[in-house]
Protein backbone atom coordinates (compact mmCIF):
# COMPACT_ATOMS: atom_id res chain seq x y z
CA UNK A 1 0.00 0.00 0.00
CA UNK A 2 1.47 3.48 -1.22
CA UNK A 3 1.70 5.70 1.81
CA UNK A 4 -0.37 8.72 2.31
CA UNK A 5 3.05 11.12 2.68
CA UNK A 6 6.22 11.55 1.67
CA UNK A 7 8.72 11.00 3.93
CA UNK A 8 11.59 13.35 1.87
CA UNK A 9 8.80 16.00 2.07
CA UNK A 10 8.62 15.60 6.39
CA UNK A 11 12.42 15.24 6.56
CA UNK A 12 12.69 18.75 4.53
CA UNK A 13 10.31 20.64 6.85
CA UNK A 14 11.96 18.92 10.17
CA UNK A 15 15.58 19.95 8.54
CA UNK A 16 14.57 23.48 7.03
CA UNK A 17 12.01 24.46 9.67
CA UNK A 18 13.49 27.89 10.97
CA UNK A 19 13.97 29.51 7.70
CA UNK A 20 10.75 28.05 6.32
CA UNK A 21 9.30 30.06 9.37
CA UNK A 22 11.08 32.97 8.78
CA UNK A 23 10.08 33.05 5.30
CA UNK A 24 6.34 32.50 5.80
CA UNK A 25 3.26 34.86 6.24
CA UNK A 26 -0.42 34.16 7.11
CA UNK A 27 -2.78 33.75 4.08
CA UNK A 28 -4.79 36.22 2.34
CA UNK A 29 -7.84 34.20 2.65
CA UNK A 30 -8.00 33.17 6.12
CA UNK A 31 -10.09 36.39 7.04
CA UNK A 32 -13.03 34.58 4.51
CA UNK A 33 -12.86 32.01 5.99
CA UNK A 34 -12.84 32.89 9.61
CA UNK A 35 -16.20 35.26 8.52
CA UNK A 36 -17.67 31.97 7.59
CA UNK A 37 -17.62 30.76 11.27
CA UNK A 38 -19.50 31.44 14.52
CA UNK A 39 -17.72 32.97 17.41
CA UNK A 40 -15.91 30.25 19.37
CA UNK A 41 -16.21 27.73 16.74
CA UNK A 42 -13.98 24.49 16.62
CA UNK A 43 -11.64 24.26 13.97
CA UNK A 44 -9.38 21.94 12.69
CA UNK A 45 -5.93 23.04 10.99
CA UNK A 46 -3.33 20.49 8.85
CA UNK A 47 -0.55 21.65 8.27
CA UNK A 48 0.05 24.58 10.63
CA UNK A 49 3.49 25.57 9.72
CA UNK A 50 4.60 28.51 11.31
CA UNK A 51 1.57 28.65 13.07
CA UNK A 52 0.79 32.76 11.85
CA UNK A 53 -2.87 31.46 11.02
CA UNK A 54 -3.02 29.53 13.98
CA UNK A 55 -2.79 32.37 15.67
CA UNK A 56 -5.19 34.84 13.76
CA UNK A 57 -8.00 32.38 14.16
CA UNK A 58 -7.33 32.40 17.93
CA UNK A 59 -7.13 36.34 17.97
CA UNK A 60 -10.32 36.16 16.35
CA UNK A 61 -11.66 33.44 19.44
CA UNK A 62 -11.86 30.35 17.48
CA UNK A 63 -11.30 27.13 19.46
CA UNK A 64 -8.30 25.82 17.18
CA UNK A 65 -6.19 22.38 17.38
CA UNK A 66 -3.23 23.15 15.15
CA UNK A 67 -1.50 20.26 13.62
CA UNK A 68 1.42 19.70 11.69
CA UNK A 69 3.44 16.20 10.13
CA UNK A 70 6.50 17.67 10.88
CA UNK A 71 8.33 17.90 14.67
CA UNK A 72 10.09 20.36 14.20
CA UNK A 73 7.37 23.31 12.41
CA UNK A 74 4.87 21.96 15.21
CA UNK A 75 7.43 22.78 17.98
CA UNK A 76 7.56 26.29 16.34
CA UNK A 77 3.96 26.47 16.14
CA UNK A 78 3.75 25.74 19.16
CA UNK A 79 6.35 28.35 20.52
CA UNK A 80 4.22 31.02 18.56
CA UNK A 81 1.00 29.96 20.17
CA UNK A 82 1.47 29.22 23.03
CA UNK A 83 -0.12 25.93 23.31
CA UNK A 84 0.55 22.59 22.12
CA UNK A 85 0.72 21.83 18.12
CA UNK A 86 -0.11 18.09 17.32
CA UNK A 87 2.64 16.19 15.36
CA UNK A 88 -0.36 13.94 12.93
CA UNK A 89 0.20 13.38 9.44
CA UNK A 90 -3.19 14.04 7.70
CA UNK A 91 -4.01 9.86 7.27
CA UNK A 92 -4.26 10.08 10.82
CA UNK A 93 -7.30 12.14 11.28
CA UNK A 94 -9.83 9.59 12.85
CA UNK A 95 -12.64 12.15 14.49
CA UNK A 96 -16.21 12.73 13.27
CA UNK A 97 -18.62 15.45 13.11
CA UNK A 98 -15.98 17.08 15.90
CA UNK A 99 -15.00 20.53 13.75
CA UNK A 100 -17.02 23.22 12.64
CA UNK A 101 -14.55 24.48 9.88
CA UNK A 102 -10.76 22.44 8.73
CA UNK A 103 -8.44 25.32 7.26
CA UNK A 104 -5.58 23.62 5.17
CA UNK A 105 -3.98 25.92 3.55
CA UNK A 106 -0.92 24.89 1.44
CA UNK A 107 -0.55 21.86 3.29
CA UNK A 108 -2.89 18.94 1.98
CA UNK A 109 -1.07 19.42 -1.65
CA UNK A 110 1.92 17.37 -0.21
CA UNK A 111 -0.53 14.50 0.61
CA UNK A 112 0.19 11.51 -2.03
CA UNK A 113 -2.71 11.82 -5.36
CA UNK A 114 -3.71 8.32 -4.48
CA UNK A 115 -4.12 8.81 -1.14
CA UNK A 116 -6.13 12.09 -1.55
CA UNK A 117 -9.70 11.04 -1.78
CA UNK A 118 -9.02 9.08 1.69
CA UNK A 119 -8.06 12.33 3.01
CA UNK A 120 -10.49 14.21 1.75
CA UNK A 121 -13.42 11.87 3.41
CA UNK A 122 -11.72 11.64 6.49
CA UNK A 123 -11.78 15.42 6.53
CA UNK A 124 -15.50 15.27 5.47
CA UNK A 125 -15.50 12.76 8.36
CA UNK A 126 -14.56 15.43 11.03
CA UNK A 127 -16.63 18.26 9.88
CA UNK A 128 -20.22 18.90 11.48
CA UNK A 129 -23.12 19.76 8.64
CA UNK A 130 -22.50 22.81 7.07
CA UNK A 131 -18.67 22.85 8.40
CA UNK A 132 -16.27 24.72 5.59
CA UNK A 133 -13.49 23.83 4.42
CA UNK A 134 -10.54 25.16 2.83
CA UNK A 135 -7.80 23.72 1.24
CA UNK A 136 -5.42 25.29 -1.66
CA UNK A 137 -3.25 23.54 -4.20
CA UNK A 138 -0.42 23.93 -6.96
CA UNK A 139 -2.30 23.56 -10.41
CA UNK A 140 -0.08 20.51 -12.75
CA UNK A 141 -0.72 17.53 -14.92
CA UNK A 142 -0.19 14.91 -12.41
CA UNK A 143 2.28 14.54 -9.22
CA UNK A 144 6.22 15.78 -9.50
CA UNK A 145 8.26 17.24 -7.16
CA UNK A 146 9.37 21.03 -6.93
CA UNK A 147 13.14 22.45 -7.44
CA UNK A 148 13.63 21.53 -3.34
CA UNK A 149 12.84 17.59 -3.71
CA UNK A 150 9.39 18.55 -1.77
CA UNK A 151 6.72 16.00 -3.34
CA UNK A 152 3.56 17.26 -4.84
CA UNK A 153 0.14 15.71 -5.82
CA UNK A 154 0.15 19.23 -8.43
CA UNK A 155 -3.65 18.07 -9.79
CA UNK A 156 -5.87 19.24 -12.69
CA UNK A 157 -8.73 21.17 -11.87
CA UNK A 158 -11.17 17.80 -12.61
CA UNK A 159 -8.96 15.96 -10.86
CA UNK A 160 -9.61 17.49 -7.92
CA UNK A 161 -13.28 17.77 -8.58
CA UNK A 162 -12.80 13.99 -8.58
CA UNK A 163 -11.25 13.95 -5.23
CA UNK A 164 -13.80 15.29 -3.71
CA UNK A 165 -16.36 13.18 -5.01
CA UNK A 166 -15.07 10.40 -3.87
CA UNK A 167 -15.19 11.91 -0.50
CA UNK A 168 -18.23 12.48 0.55
CA UNK A 169 -21.48 14.39 -0.39
CA UNK A 170 -20.80 18.44 -0.14
CA UNK A 171 -23.54 20.78 -0.50
CA UNK A 172 -21.32 23.40 -2.09
CA UNK A 173 -17.73 23.25 -3.78
CA UNK A 174 -16.06 26.04 -5.47
CA UNK A 175 -12.77 25.95 -6.99
CA UNK A 176 -11.06 29.31 -7.89
CA UNK A 177 -7.46 29.90 -9.90
CA UNK A 178 -5.04 32.27 -8.47
CA UNK A 179 -1.38 32.65 -9.40
CA UNK A 180 1.14 33.30 -6.69
CA UNK A 181 4.66 32.12 -5.82
CA UNK A 182 5.65 29.88 -2.67
CA UNK A 183 8.98 29.23 -0.87
CA UNK A 184 10.73 27.73 -3.86
CA UNK A 185 10.46 31.55 -5.38
CA UNK A 186 8.40 29.67 -8.56
CA UNK A 187 5.16 31.28 -9.98
CA UNK A 188 2.36 28.57 -10.20
CA UNK A 189 -1.30 28.56 -10.83
CA UNK A 190 -3.02 27.76 -7.88
CA UNK A 191 -6.55 25.79 -7.05
CA UNK A 192 -8.00 27.28 -4.06
CA UNK A 193 -11.01 25.19 -2.65
CA UNK A 194 -14.27 25.72 -0.68
CA UNK A 195 -15.86 23.24 0.32
CA UNK A 196 -19.05 23.00 2.49
CA UNK A 197 -20.48 19.53 4.14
Amino acid sequence: MTEAYDADTLAFYDREAQAYVAHKTPSRLLAAFIAQLPQGARVLELGAGSGHDAQTMLEAGLDVTATDGSRALAALASERIGRPVRVMRFDELDETNAYAGVWASASLLHARAAALPDILARIHAALVTGGIFHASFKSGEGEGRDNLGRYYNFPTRPALEAAYAQAGAWTGLTIEQAEGGGYDGVERTWLLVTAVK
